[in-house]
């Protein structure tokens, strides 16, 4: 006879299910933390993509806040008026061959010309290396103008720092002169700016110092050299009153040189433009190009070749007015470096720092 099964059927233990039910609890914690922080997730990304807009980043540039669209019609102002003029020509002169074309009168022209097809081939591989080159040549010179301003920066905070702590205070005047050279610290840069821009003295300087300095200013070819002078004659002047020690005033005359040395280095940016020659040789590829192109586009493209080749001409054109616009970056054109917020931020930097400082030691 069989015998009987008395296997009895093995359940789980308590503790065991509790831990189960507690893996459950969790993970289902999870789940709801994941889908509560999701959309958490998707306004920061909302909040970076604002932070890239156009307007932001034009904000942080320039100081000037602009819609969208307004940061885009102001940046290209200045480049579409000034090819605008050239966009309509070659417009117009590429319906002309449209409509030479129509009234048959190329029939006999078109065979003859089969190099064309060659010499644009030819012509688009030159002008593209020419434009690349132009462009990138300009950027360089409107990135190392901007980091000779940002060096700028950061010498009249070193400047100003060592002038309000170094220097002493021993009588009430002096807290006077400390605040007018200082004044002529930023006056240095606002200077550095109008003689870049071949600009005369105006009153942005009448605000930063005394009348009779500002009066000697107007009668001076080189405003920021006599600003300079002025601030090293102060330090001259401190040094043999005791007030600042041997190694304090070396200092400061450093400093100083090498605000000069950062005018120097704008100056040899705004004298050495790209050469002549290079322009006039690209401008002339250009009209040469779009002299050929519509003769090889009517077969195909008819009455659209006077708009087609307007559109080409104004992105060719436009990268060409681009490059010219940044080479010389110290100018008022929407594009050139923002000089005025700069001189703005030395002033505030200045007016934060100076307080500070104790009245009389």
């Amino acid at each position: 006879m069989e015998e009987p099964n008395n296997k009895k059927t093995s359940y789980p233990p308590e503790n065991n299910i509790k831990k189960s039910r507690e893996k459950l609890s969790s993970s289902s914690s999870q789940k709801k933390n994941l889908l509560a922080e999701s959309p958490k997730g998707f306004f920061s990304k909302e909040k970076n993509l604002a932070k890239r807009s156009f307007s932001e980043r034009f904000g942080l540039y320039s100081g000037e806040q602009f819609s969208t669209v307004k940061v885009i019609l102001h940046l290209t102002e200045t480049v579409i008026q000034a090819i605008l003029p050239w966009i309509i020509l070659w417009g117009g002169y590429g319906f002309l061959i449209s409509l030479l074309h129509y009234s048959g009168h190329l029939a006999k022209v078109n065979p003859e010309l089969k190099a064309i097809p060659n010499i644009l081939i030819s012509l688009n591989i030159v002008l593209s290396l020419l434009l690349i080159f132009r462009t990138n040549t300009a950027h360089d010179r409107f990135w190392e103008a901007r980091k000779l301003w940002g060096g700028m920066v950061n010498t009249v905070r070193n400047i100003t720092r060592r002038i309000c702590i170094v220097i002493e205070e021993r009588e009430p005047e002096d807290r006077i002169e400390k605040d007018e050279v200082l004044r002529l610290v930023v006056a240095f840069a606002v200077a550095m700016k109008l003689q870049l821009r071949r600009e005369p003295v105006n009153s942005e300087l009448a605000s930063l110092m005394s009348s009779s300095k500002y009066y000697t200013l107007q009668d001076v070819n080189h405003p920021p050299l006599k600003i300079a002078y002025w601030i090293g004659d102060y330090f001259q002047h401190q040094y043999e009153r005791e007030c600042i020690d041997d190694m304090e005033s070396n200092a400061l005359h450093l400093l100083l040189d090498e605000m000069v040395n950062l005018l120097g280095a704008c100056e040899r940016i705004l004298k050495t433009p790209v050469p002549l020659v290079y322009t006039i040789t690209l401008k002339m590829l250009l009209t040469f190009y779009f002299l050929l192109l519509p003769w090889e586009l009517v077969n195909g493209l008819s009455w659209w070749t006077g708009p087609i080749l307007a559109f080409l001409s104004s992105i060719l054109l436009g990268i060409d007015e681009i490059g010219a616009e940044i080479e010389e970056p110290f100018g008022h054109d929407p594009n050139d470096l923002p000089l005025d917020v700069i001189c703005k931020t030395m002033l505030r930097n200045i007016d934060d720092l100076y307080p500070s400082c104790q009245t009389i030691r």
